[in-house]
């Protein structure tokens, strides 16, 4: 059994999968007299957190640890549950719905005033007893009007207790309880999978609900090589595995290979985010994968096939994705994607979860095509081409713990998109001194159950807050948790946002583990004169609730997006009544509803503060589709092959807190006609034992590799910069090559000399020996021009690094051209400065101030752009 948990926690470390907490906010904000439990610091913040006497919501996810049920049995015992938000007995107040993982699930109705009654029996969903409850979705499955529930469940437990349930909504009861009934079996969901959560939304777009389930597998899966990923992925697992279903006249079919979904045991789905995110009409998935398993972009095609796009349109993920959300963050009308991950804010905390980075589990995790996937949450700006921008360090979103929901939402009715981040994990189990505990106090001998539940009661607990970041408007976001009120320690999972008390502005449910669940007031309208408008949307066929629909208000010279898909964050489900704040704003010029069967109507002149109901028939039919601005560019096929050498180097294990690699700087290139044909002709730099390589341009549009002995005769050099230029001023392209490279050199290493090679005219060089002066340092850049005025092309060579030294500035060079092809070292003359300026990575020669001469302009890392003007061929 030890094996086992020590085998998993190795994982977790090479992983980088670690529990991460912030600690003292207070710092940030200043000190405060701590509040009695359960109630907010300050009256005067945006929330206030209501006690249970005041609400009537006693819910409480509580967890009882046993030799059977706990972390070492089950990864996955502390992810929490759910809660979801909606009106279902027709009485317009939003009612709550909480999942507990081995409490009984409980049903709230709202009778107002932000009191609530617990109705669980008379409604009859208090789910199956025991554990393992998870995710719940409010939808109109049937397409009653009414809304239905739909609990998942998980857990190491056997197949009879997994079984998903639906609830069909019956109708209210003389006292307006609605009564439920247990059909899932009648539908065909009534799946024994592994389930976090269910998403009910109109992928085919023929009016009724289908349903994404999100599944995970219960257990880590041993990836050791391309081989082992390859036969994972070769098979397909139910329990584990993603699965689509189509909804066929109220009884669901699989479609998932049909629709081109992975479905395999590599599955570790923590939550989905649904919309349409390339603009085409059709809705769109992104999948979050916890531990090194790579999220999925899969795209529609509108005709019931996705295909994922990920490695197409993003350049990196976050590594153990928790929840996601998908909305647009900075009113561009375009859908943005920000997923969690487990990265604390604080410097102690980071290093005491922190494992050691591992290079070459993270290249063994490129080989078999799980992505470049980093320990943070990530921010995915949408740029509106199929691209995204990820700026999550930049918004200020990056770090924020063990986190489990993201819910965007305008809280403050200021017209943007605040952010909230539930938060935290109930123990530390990641913690470095309690696995060398565990090493110590376990090594040669088994481990028994209860030697693991000791073990588990040893674990370190902390105390962690959730988050809440306004949105400044300039995709920046602050962090006010404190200032907005959430300032009270929870390990906080499922939430869920609606207008409670319907004053207008939207109030806050969160599941917690082993506390009440928090319920906060949102003082906004009574703080601020911010305004608002609430739409309430009414569709046609089975889609009762315009999930898919788009919504675009237009106040003044502002415009805002939403979509309706309420099941979003994380094993939770949001309210259907969409929420735009309109700041000062007392009125909104339009709103326009784009239903996703592509019937749109558009309203104007609205007044603000008050709760508006669309219905699809009121709707006009179009026909036109989206208009897809067509590419500027578009790829084609290479013109010629060109392979890189392997290199299996390790930077890292000669200098461990180096932040990247610098071995892997090629290949470079430089282009030129160098045969005087009017073709431009490329050369390309070689590394790693192969030597650089020129192809000379045909007149078809191909290119042919010349033989270039001088070339191969320097093949154990690395070439990390190129450049042609006419050297010796015959009018003839030279090239120049630098030599740079770090792991396979010593700071003075004879193959770090750049080299000149002369053109004879005809695209044959030959090295111009003694022509260059000593330059032993691992170079970045060359970059040509007349320095001195004397109608001569000169130099300047950046130094990159000093190998073995890093981050040591080298030295970096300027470079005087005689006329004739000689250079000569003349940094010292020109700028002594320069000699040491810094780790350059690129440089320009530009004419920065118009007298007609060359300036210089430089960058690299670990300092500032850096211009050098030109003053009589002085810099």
């Amino acid at each position: 059994m030890f094996k086992r948990f020590a085998g998993n926690v190795m994982g977790l470390m090479q992983a980088k999968r670690l529990v991460a907490v912030m600690l003292c906010l207070a710092v940030l904000f200043g000190c405060k007299k701590s509040a009695p439990p359960g109630e907010s610091e300050t009256t005067n913040t945006l929330f206030t957190l209501l006690p249970a006497d005041k609400t009537h919501v006693d819910f409480s996810n509580t967890l009882t640890e046993g030799l059977n049920t706990n972390v070492l049995m089950y990864e996955y015992f502390y992810n929490g549950g759910g809660v979801a938000v909606g009106d279902l007995n027709g009485d317009g107040l939003q009612d709550l719905y909480f999942t507990g993982n081995m409490t009984d699930n409980k049903l709230y109705l709202n009778k107002g005033e932000l009191q609530f009654a617990e109705v669980t029996a008379a409604a009859g969903v208090a789910g199956r007893p025991g554990p393992w409850k998870t995710g719940v979705s409010f939808a109109d499955v049937n397409g009653d009007g009414k809304l239905d529930i739909y609990v998942c469940y998980s857990g190491k437990l056997r197949a009879q207790k997994r079984g998903n349930q639906l609830f069909i909504n019956q109708g209210n009861d003389a006292n307006g309880v609605p009564v439920f009934k247990e059909m899932a079996a009648n539908y065909g969901l009534n799946f024994s999978s592994f389930s976090t959560q269910g998403y009910f939304f109109d992928y085919d777009k023929d009016g009724d609900l289908d349903l994404l389930l999100i599944n995970h597998n219960p257990k880590r899966e041993n990836i050791l090589d391309e081989v082992s990923v390859a036969d994972l992925m070769s098979k397909t697992d139910p329990e584990s595995g993603i699965r689509l279903l189509k909804n066929n006249n109220g009884f669901f079919a699989d479609v998932t290979a049909a629709a081109g979904i992975v479905n395999t045991s590599l599955s570790y789905g923590l939550a989905a985010g649904i919309a349409d995110i390339n603009g085409d009409g059709n809705p769109d998935i992104y999948i979050s994968n916890d531990y090194n398993i790579p999220d999925r972009l899969y795209i529609s095609n509108g005709k019931g096939k996705f295909t994922d796009e990920l490695q197409m349109q993003i350049g990196h993920t976050s590594f153990s994705s928790m929840g996601n959300d998908v909305a647009d963050f900075n009113n561009d009308l375009l859908p943005d994607i920000y997923s969690l991950d487990m990265l604390p804010a604080d410097n102690r905390r980071q290093k005491m979860l922190f494992a050691s980075d591992n290079y070459e589990a993270f290249n063994l995790s490129l080989r078999v095509g799980f992505y470049y996937q980093y320990m943070r949450n990530m921010l995915q700006q949408n740029n509106g081409n199929n691209t995204f921008s990820e700026i999550g360090q930049l918004a200020g979103v990056s770090n924020t713990d063990w986190s489990w929901a993201p819910l965007f939402a305008d809280y403050d009715n200021d017209g943007w998109k605040d952010m909230f981040v539930s938060n935290g994990y109930t123990r530390d189990y990641t913690n470095m001194d309690f696995l060398k505990y565990v090493g110590d106090n376990l090594r040669n001998r088994q481990a028994m159950r209860q030697d693991l539940l000791n073990l588990v009661e040893k674990m370190p607990s902390s105390d962690v807050k959730s988050y809440f970041f306004r949105n400044a408007g300039n995709s920046a976001f602050t962090d006010v948790s404190t200032v907005w009120g959430i300032n009270q320690p929870a390990n906080s999972n499922g939430a869920a946002y609606a207008d409670l008390d319907n004053d207008g502005d939207l109030d806050l449910v969160v599941n917690n583990v082993n506390k009440p669940a928090f319920i906060y007031q949102n003082n906004s309208q009574a703080q601020s004169k911010n305004r608002y408008l609430s739409v309430k949307l009414a569709g046609e066929a089975k889609n009762t609730q315009g999930i898919g629909a788009k919504l675009i208000i237009y106040a003044k010279n502002k415009k805002q997006y939403l979509e309706q898909m309420p099941t979003r964050g994380y094993q939770s489900t949001v309210t259907t009544v969409l929420h735009f704040g309109l700041g000062a704003d007392t009125r909104a010029d339009s709103i326009r509803v784009i239903w996703q069967s592509g019937k749109v109507q558009t309203l104007v002149n609205l007044k603000a503060d008050q709760l508006l109901t669309l219905s699809e028939r009121n709707a006009l039919v179009i026909s036109k589709k989206p208009s897809v601005q067509k590419a500027l560019f578009k790829e084609i096929p290479a013109p010629f092959k060109y392979t890189s050498a392997k290199s299996s180097v390790n930077d890292f294990k000669r200098q461990p807190l180096m932040v990247n690699p610098l071995s892997f700087s090629g290949p470079c290139l430089a282009k030129a006609d160098v045969n005087g044909d009017g073709l431009d002709d490329i050369y390309v730099g070689g590394d790693s034992g192969k030597a650089g390589s020129l192809y000379l341009q045909q007149k078809g549009g191909g290119f042919t590799l010349t033989s270039q002995p001088a070339f191969t005769a320097d093949s154990k050099c690395t070439n990390t910069a190129a450049l042609f230029f006419d050297a010796n001023n015959d009018g003839k392209p030279d090239l120049y090559v630098c030599s740079g490279g770090y792991n396979d050199y010593t700071a003075t290493d004879p193959m770090l000399q750049d080299r000149l090679y002369l053109n004879n005219g005809k695209g044959n060089f030959i090295k111009s020996l003694n022509t260059l002066p000593k330059m032993l340092s691992s170079k970045g850049c060359v970059k040509a021009a007349d320095i001195n005025g004397d109608g001569f092309a000169d130099l300047f060579v950046g130094g990159r690094v000093v190998p073995g030294n890093y981050p040591q500035p080298p030295e970096s060079y300027i470079l005087i051209n005689d006329g004739k092809g000689h250079f000569t070292d003349k940094t010292e003359a020109i700028n002594p400065s320069l000699k040491h300026i810094g780790m350059v990575s690129c440089a320009e020669w530009a004419d920065m101030n118009g007298d007609k001469t060359p300036d210089l302009i430089i960058a690299g890392e670990w300092m500032p752009i850096m211009i050098f003007e030109n003053k009589g061929g002085k810099l």
